[in-house]
Formats: structure tokens, sequence, C-alpha cells
């Protein structure tokens, strides 16, 4: 429990920062207390990360007070901030791949002996006690390169540790785990927290709030606009208070009557990554593809397009047979795949937003060879209006743009080409919750009008709220076929874990 009887770790008050002419936060007010996980919610641009680089010492405010330990501090660097007992552990760990673990936790600090020779014996001990008392199976001596993120997380975790850090500031430190990593970073913050580390915790996925945290924060266009217990609020009421507005439906699904078969995988299989694969995904219907990160969903949705090859089965799409590994055979069939990585696989950052969301129909657009611009533009327009995208200029780079409005740009893209079947992957990874919501009515509005979605995800309460059916993939298989009404976080786990009885559902 927070101790609350001797104040707050850490408290920011009225806290504002401008760049130029953008006020990026207007009133940054937070208190932080040992034994209390806080969790920090908002959208992309609300202020959040202006707030945290304040904390962390990379950035001065232009006004407001911050006191550690009741004490008036100020940050000049982040150096200030880590003498200050403060850490922060981004998404993605900065660490040197080819120095062991102990080595990275001890950077610039080894401990030496009188002639400057490093004490590895001492350093290795103290790491070796870190990890003991974070609960993990790490050993000092091990290299960085080839850990996970999970485990790269918990080196970082065990630096701050090292340093005496008493304030952790977890950005984003689920986004890119599986579930048991999930489970076990939990478990951590719950040791920290037992042992009187303040914590506060990032996250766009709402249901890890009510299960970590005891207090939040909301902020909206760089101003607090909420904050209480967690136990107060729900996340109808969070969102509403993250984005300004009601939302009818988080997860606006409609039941609808599956039309025709519009795309059926037969048998596909690729030796050591996916075996006998089968499904058919239907007009008016989303398929989820669950399972845990390794079970082979990418896989197998890249192998459907034609970007991997496979050693037997066959794709038909509207009837017809899809000669595999060829992925533009694949568009022209009907097929549209929205990758995983947008940054990296579906969208050229540097060109501008107009030029990304005509990439799939340039051939539409050009005469003898010449781009019309003017067509060009129209075309992103035309789904810019369709999906609410937030941009001042098509012609600026789309990389410049929100990870919600670069996924928009991306399904724009592809659904430019009128496809029969669209096949998205991780819909909302690392996007708000206000694009998430948008991101949903989407798919919704595109199945109403007869498009057949198949859907790959991590996050439970999304392919429970949006899934008509959910394929549930382990090792490489497809260990259970759940309709809507029989799909819970139960019964797929259970199925992604081996353990599928025939009661769930259809077993593969």
């Amino acid at each position: 429990m927070a101790d609350q009887t001797t104040g707050p770790r850490l408290e920011l008050r009225g806290a504002s920062k401008s760049f130029g002419k953008v006020r990026a936060l207007l009133d940054g007010t937070l208190a932080l207390w040992s034994g209390e996980v806080h969790a920090l919610l908002g959208e992309n641009g609300a202020g959040k990360s202006t707030l945290v680089k304040i904390l962390a010492g990379v950035h001065s405010p232009d006004s407001g007070e911050l006191t550690v330990d009741a004490q008036p501090r100020s940050f000049n660097s982040p150096a200030d901030a880590r003498d200050a007992g403060i850490a922060v552990i981004y998404q993605e760990p900065t660490l040197f791949a080819d120095l062991s673990i102990a080595e990275n936790i001890f950077m610039a600090r080894h401990p030496c002996d009188r002639f400057g020779r490093i004490r590895y014996d001492a350093m290795h001990a103290e790491v070796r006690d870190l990890l003991k008392s974070l609960g993990v199976n790490l050993q000092p001596e091990q290299l960085v390169r080839g850990l996970s993120i999970a485990d790269q997380q918990v080196i970082e975790i065990a630096k701050a540790l090292s340093l005496k850090a008493n304030v952790l500031i977890m950005d984003e430190p689920t986004a890119a785990l599986s579930r048991p990593e999930v489970e076990r970073l939990f478990a951590i913050v719950e040791r920290l927290r037992a042992n009187g580390v303040a914590l506060l915790f990032i996250t766009h996925r709402l249901a890890e709030v009510f299960t970590l945290s005891q207090r939040v924060t909301i902020m909206r266009d760089g101003a607090v606009v909420h904050h209480g217990d967690t136990a107060t609020l729900s996340i109808d009421s969070i969102v509403a208070k993250m984005v300004g507005r009601d939302l009818d439906s988080y997860y606006p699904k409609t039941d609808l009557a599956p039309g025709e078969i519009a795309l059926s995988v037969r048998g596909l299989t690729r030796h050591g990554v996916f075996s006998d694969i089968s499904f058919e995904v239907r007009r008016g219907e989303i398929v989820a593809l669950a399972g845990l990160v390794g079970a082979g969903r990418s896989e197998v949705v890249r192998a459907v397009f034609g970007i991997d090859p496979v050693d037997a089965g066959s794709v038909s799409v509207k009837g017809r047979p899809l000669q595999l590994g060829r992925p533009w055979l694949a568009v022209r069939a009907g097929l549209a795949l929205v990758p995983e990585d947008r940054r990296a696989q579906g969208l050229a950052l540097s060109l501008p937003i107009a030029r990304n969301a005509s990439l799939t129909v340039l051939n539409r657009l050009s005469r003898y060879g010449l781009i019309s611009g003017r067509r060009e533009e129209a075309l992103a327009a035309l789904w810019g209006r369709r999906l609410q995208l937030k941009a001042h200029e098509l012609s600026a780079p789309v990389g410049n743009l929100s990870g919600g409005n670069q996924q928009k740009v991306v399904l724009g893209k592809w659904l430019a080409t009128d496809p029969a079947v669209l096949i998205i992957d991780e819909p909302t990874r690392g996007i708000d919750v206000g694009a998430k919501a948008e991101v949903y009515r989407t798919m919704s509005e595109l199945v109403q009008q007869g498009l057949a979605v198949l859907m790959i995800s991590s996050e439970l309460p999304e392919v429970l709220g949006m899934a008509d059916r959910v394929l549930v993939m382990h090792e490489g298989r497809i260990a259970a076929d759940l309709p809507r009404a029989a799909a819970t976080e139960e019964s797929i786990m259970n199925a992604a874990l081996g353990q599928a009885a025939p009661a769930l559902g259809k077993v593969a």
C-alpha cells in the first residue's frame, strides 16, 4: 500500500512547457507516493511525454514546481534526475548488445580495484542479487544480444535499482510483450511496489490500468483533466475523459449474417513454422487469429499474401485459386495486408502523406508513365475524409504523423485497392485510445459493406470485442475455432497454451 503519512515521494505542480509557439504542456500536476502504481493516461499529443521528460531531466519546465521527498528540485539534465532517484524505463530498451548484463547495468561505474581493473566477481555478485530480487532467471554473464525485449526491460529495471532509484517511470512497457511476459512484468512491478518504490505507469492498454494501478491521472490537450482513485473509474469513463466526449461504444461491433466465402485456406504448411492451416473468412465477418507471440500468426498471413514461401497448401480468393508466392497477384485477386510494423513495412516515412496513400494504385493515377499530382492528392483527401485523418497538409512527410494517423494512411492505401479481404496485423498497436476507437469504427463499417476481415491481435479485449470467430494458434497449428459466443479470455488462453477442450469450440 502507498505510504501517505510522510507526503508524496515526488510532486510536480503547475508545470508548463512551450516549444516555440506550440504549448506542449499547460498544467502538469502529478503526485507519486511510495508503494503505489500511478497510471498516466492520455491520447498522443496530450502532454504525457513532455511531462515525463520534465521528470526525467530532459526538459526544463517554463514554470511550475518540482519536489522530491518534500525538497524543491530543479533538473538541468537526466543525470540530475538520476541522482534524485528517478529512472525511466522506455518501451524500447537502449542497451549494448555485445556486452553482458552486468556490464550494461554498471556501465561507466564498474567497481575497480586499486590498479583500475574491473572487479567482475563483485559486479556479478551484486547483479545476481538484483536479478534474484526481481524473481527472474537471468545470469550476470549473459550477453544482451539475443535477449527478448521483456528481458531487456528487466535489465533496465535492475540498472535503475542499482542506482538506488525510488521513483520508476515505465513508458508503454508492455506494448511489444507476449501475455506471459506481461504477467512476469506485472509480478516484478508488484515486488517493487511492496518494497516502497513509487511507479508511474504509462499505457494505452486500459485493462492494465485496473490490473496494476491504485490511482490515475488523465491528460488532454496539455493539461490534467482528471486525478483520482482507479476504483472509481471504468474503461468507458476513462475513454470519455481522454477524448473529451462520450463514445457510444468502444467496440462498435454489429451482428451480421456472413455472406459467401471470400478467403479459403487449405492445408497451408511451412516446415518448422506452421502446419496444416485451414480456415475460411466470409464477407461481412471479422475473424481473429489469436495466440501467443511465436505461435505463427503473422507467418501464416504473410504466406497467404505471398510474401513468404510455403511447402504445401492452397489459398482461394472469392472461389478462385491464388498462385502463392507473388504478392502482386494477391493484390490483383483482392487481398490487402496491413502489416504489424507500419513504420518499417507499411510506410515510406520520408515521402508525403499523399504519395503513401496512393502507392498501391499508382497505375490508376498515371498517364504515359507520369503520375498526376492532382489525382494523387484527391485520392488521399478522399480516404483522409473517410478515415478522419488528422493532418494539416497532405504534402507533409507521413513520418510526422502520430501512430494512429499513420495507421489510417496504411489502411487508406490498401482500401483504395477495393479489396475483398482485408488482412490487418495488430490493428491498434502503439496508438492511443481515441485512434483505436476510430480504427474499430472503420473495421465495423467495412464489414457492414461486405468486406471480409482477418485480424491478428495480441490484445484479448480487442479480439473479444470485435471478432465474430476466433482462430487460436498454438505452436504453428490452429488449436481451436471459437464462435463469438464461446470466446472468453479463459477459452482463448487455454487453447493458446495447448490446453483446449472440445467444449471450447471446434478443435482443429
